[in-house]
């Protein structure tokens, strides 16, 4: 398993895909630390709410170990004669959908119930770029730019 690639692909597709998620809070007049809260309410539950800016800094990391985890599962797919022989950009986007499946729907209607699935044909598209371009297409990208390690 390359190491140094899912670090950089954790690191640079979790900032991007976080940046994108402050500018769509940003867009929809929500709050940046409310939003950080509600990610660390994920495995923490809703009393991140009271943690104030420690709850915040707990949802920034709870969204890099998320991504980290992407990552690896990534490089695991990767491993596979049958994926790694495919064009990178199908792969991309086969696991950008799939992270927008899981995440939509498994992880986020276990955790917050009835919210999800989402409906909203402009939130369903943001949520899909995210996944896809920021996170499938990314890291696939960086793991076919980043050389093997012996």
């Amino acid at each position: 398993m390359n190491k140094s690639a899912i670090v950089k692909a954790t690191l640079v597709a979790g900032t991007l895909d976080i940046l994108f998620a402050i500018v769509m809070t940003l867009k929809s007049g929500g709050d940046i630390l409310a939003m950080l809260r509600g990610v660390a309410a994920g495995p923490f539950g809703d009393a991140t709410q009271d943690w104030g800016v420690a709850g915040s800094i707990a949802g920034l990391l709870v969204h890099f170990a998320m991504m980290a985890i992407m990552a690896a599962a990534l490089a695991v797919l990767l491993r596979q004669p049958r994926v790694a022989s495919m064009n990178w950009i199908v792969v991309g986007i086969l696991y950008g959908l799939a992270t927008y499946l899981v995440m939509y729907g498994i992880v986020l209607p276990l955790r917050f119930g009835s919210h999800f699935p989402q409906t909203d044909p402009a939130r369903i598209a943001s949520a899909l770029f995210a996944h896809v371009g920021l996170v499938g297409l990314l890291m696939t990208w960086i793991f076919r730019r980043t050389p093997q390690r012996a």
